[in-house]
Formats: structure tokens, sequence, C-alpha cells
């Protein structure tokens, strides 16, 4: 080996280090919090693990139209653009963190010009002498994770990884159901439209019988002017309605990444509702839904950070070392013979650091616990959500049987009411009650049907249904 070649005694501390203090890792592995999960539903408890949540979304939702939508919403809706941006960065913050295992390498240079006086010429200029050196090399640094330190914070930035992740699912499932809610809702207004133009229509008709029927002596001019008034009342709803459906479409538009336009939609009447929604068991719901999953891999994430926190208590140990020419002169710059190499190693124990180190790790672990109650509340929140979710499902449906009963006999009255009113028998009150039951009765059977279509849409949600 070239003699020039200077080895400096701080390499031996470093073979020591690397030869018998490995087994110093932080030994404590994370694990999953435990939660009682019995009756989280509230009385919806079942062995059948059949979910909804299971149902691929394109298979879930049948409308041809609802799934173009949601297909074009996936692709360029803001939210979803962000939400992968946020993975993106989440990749390289762990890229960053798994990089500090190895070492650094720089080039490194320099050129050292000293003035030294030679003693022959007092203080006159030409009496000071110049050394020059120079240094041209590699140099290099490494951290040894003896101390499971590096481990665990790229363990944390897994974790967070995980749940941009988990993220993006959440924003996606949220998506995917505000796009089904708000199609529902427009298709149910277009029903509602449709309603109230047909009661219109027979309003117009009643007020022309009353008309007549005052024409003739039956009756007197307030029965034409009541009438008129109730066709003009409803008569008014028609902008309101016809603006809701313009806004509401503007609104799917937006959610589907698209700029205003009108919707391609099929009808109400034609989408199917489901004799029983199927939730399966809440490990299920636990292990599918995205913001439980996210509220967990926070957890993780501060529960390897405690541990970060604990091993800055721990000596910090370190190599560096350089390799490179360091010539007296120019000439020969890169021979053999300027070869200089070292390598140090160094150990630094933290002994008295203002109760900074204390400090961090208390607040590592009030993190740590907040992100524990975190994910609690979440775990609760989503079981309290799944558990309305049903119970209103299955009240509603118990109302379709009296409301199709109530819209009939409604229809019926205002039939016989007229004919009454026709006779002599009935007064024009009647007809006027009858025909306006008849028209919140219709609309009631809309809005049942919206809340039952909405409602399995909340709970495909609700179990994390719509991600795949």
């Amino acid at each position: 080996m070239n003699k020039n070649i200077k080895y400096i005694s701080g390499m031996a501390l470093a073979l020591v280090m690397l030869t018998s203090l490995p087994a110093c890792h932080s030994t404590k592995l994370y694990k999953s919090p435990e939660f009682a999960s019995e009756d989280l539903f509230r009385g919806y408890s079942s062995d059948d693990t059949t979910t909804i949540a299971n149902i691929p979304w394109r298979e879930y939702f049948a409308d041809a139209n609802l799934r173009s939508l949601i297909e074009q919403g996936l692709a360029n809706n803001p939210d979803m653009l962000i939400a992968v941006t946020r993975i993106q960065q989440s990749e390289a913050a762990l890229s960053m963190a798994k990089a500090a295992y190895y070492p650094s390498l720089a080039l490194v240079g320099n050129v050292d010009k000293t003035q030294i006086s030679n003693g022959a010429r007092g203080r006159d200029i030409l009496g000071y002498a110049y050394n020059t050196s120079y240094m041209l090399g590699l140099s290099t640094s490494w951290e040894l994770d003896v101390w499971g330190k590096l481990n665990r914070q790229s363990k944390a930035r897994y974790a967070q990884l995980l749940a941009t992740h988990a993220g993006r699912n959440l924003v996606q499932t949220n998506l995917i159901a505000n796009i089904a809610n708000a199609y529902y809702s427009l298709l149910a207004l277009d029903e509602q439209l449709h309603v109230t133009k047909e009661t219109i229509k027979l309003l117009e008709e009643s007020t022309a019988t009353m008309q007549a029927l005052k024409d003739a002596g039956m009756l007197n001019q307030a029965a034409v002017e009541q009438s008129k008034a109730l066709l003009y009342n409803t008569q008014i709803s028609i902008p309101t309605i016809e603006s809701q459906i313009r806004e509401l479409e503007n609104t799917i538009s937006l959610l589907s990444g698209q700029m205003p336009n009108g919707i391609i939609r099929s009808s109400i009447r034609l989408q199917s509702i489901p004799e029983k929604l199927k939730a399966g068991i809440p490990v299920q719901m636990l292990a599918k839904r995205p913001d439980v999953m996210q509220a967990e891999l926070a957890f993780r994430s501060a529960f390897e950070m405690t541990g970060v926190a604990r091993a800055s208590f721990y000596p910090n140990l370190s190599l560096t070392g350089m390799i490179g020419f360091t010539p007296a002169s120019m000439s020969g710059f890169f021979s053999l013979e300027n070869i200089a190499a070292n390598i140090v190693g160094n150990i630094a124990q933290p002994i008295f650091a203002k109760k900074q180190l204390k400090a961090q790790y208390a607040i590592a672990q009030a993190q740590q616990q907040e992100a524990l109650l975190t994910f609690e509340k979440a775990v609760v929140n989503a079981g309290r959500e799944v558990s309305d979710i049903l119970f209103r499902y299955e009240s509603s449906l118990t109302k379709n049987e009296l409301r199709a009963k109530q819209v009939e006999s409604m229809t019926k009255s205002v039939e016989y009411t007229h004919e009454l009113l026709k006779a002599g028998e009935a007064n024009y009150t009647e007809v006027l009650n009858a025909e306006q039951n008849l028209l919140q009765s219709q609309l009631g059977q809309i809005s049942d049907k919206l809340e039952q279509l909405q409602a399995g849409v909340s709970l495909y949600r609700a179990l994390g249904g719509g991600v795949e």
C-alpha cells in the first residue's frame, strides 16, 4: 500500500461499531390497535359476510348513464387529480427516507494558499513566501442505524404513503357517492316536474269545469277564483323546479370534471330498489373503509415516530471519510504517490440538550395517543353512520305500500269529487283539497324512492364500496 495513504485511528472505532452494536435495535414492533366491534351497527348483527361493498361500482350501479358520469369523474375530477399528486409526494418522501440508510458521496476540491514570513526583509511584502496546497477527491459520510432510528423513520414514511393511497380511495368513494346521489336527485326533480305539469293540466280542466258550473248558476265566482289560485300556485313551482334542475346539472358536470352542461339521463321510474342491503360484519367495514384505514395508518406513523424520538436518547454513530489527490503542486496532480485517504468514526452521546429530547419524546407520545383516540373515534363514527343508514333505509321501505295506497285513494278522491261536484253533491273546496292532496302524495312517493336510492348509495360508501 502506498506510504502516503493515511489512516486515522478512528477507523478502529468504526469497525467496533459495525461489528458489535447492530443487535441494539429497538425491537418494539407495531401492532394494530384492538377495538371491540360487537354491536357496532346497533342491533344489525349477522354471521353473513356478504356485503355490497365487495360489489364493483360498475356492477352496483346498473344505469349506464350514471356509470359514464362516474367514469368521467374518476378521470377528470380535480380532487382525484390532487389525491394522485399527494401519493406522488409521499412516494418521494419515502424514497428520501430510505436513502438515509446509504452513505452520502460528494466530489470535493480545495485550493489553500498560505502566506508565510521568511524573516528576511522585515515586514516588507517581499519578505513573505507562499505555500499552496491542492486537494481533489471524494468525501463520504454515513450514519449507522444502530438503534433503528432511520428504520423507524422509513416505516413512518411508508405508513404515510399508505395513508395517501387510502386518502385517494376516500376521495374516490365520496366522489362516486356524490355523483350517484346528485344523479338520482336530478331524476327525482325530472319526475317532480312531470307530475307537477300533469297536475296543472288537471287543475286547468277543473277550473274550466267550475267556470262552466258558475255560468250555469251552480257555483259562485269565489269557487272559480279559488280554483284559479290553486292553479297559479302550482304553476309558480315550475320555474323553481326547472332552476333546481339546471343547478344540479351544473353540479354533476363539475363533479365529473366537465364544463357546465346538460346531463344525459334516464328516469327514476327505471331505477330498481333492492329489497335488502347487505352490510356484512363490522370487521369487513374496518378493513375496507378508507377513512378508518387512514386513521389507523396515522396511528401507525405516530407509533414509529415515537420510536424515533426514543432512539434520539442513544449515541449517534457515524462514519466520515475521504479519498483523493493532495499534491504539493499542479505537476503530476493525479500521480499515485499523491493519493491520500482517511476514515473517521464518530460517536456523540447527548448529555445536556435543554430538555429538548425529553420534550420531543413527550410530544411524540401525546401525538401517538391522539392518533389512537382519533382512530377509535373514526371506528365509532363509521358504525353509527352504517346503523343510521340501515335503519333509515328499512324504515323508508315500510312506507312504499302505504304510499301507493295513499296515491291510489287520492286519485279516486279527485275523480269522485269532480263527479259529485257536477251532480251538485259536493262543494268546490272538497275538489280543491282532493287535487292538492293528490299532488302532495305523488311528490311524497317520488321523495320516498329518492330516499331509498340515496340510502343504497350512502351505505355503499359507508361500507367502503367503490374502491377497486
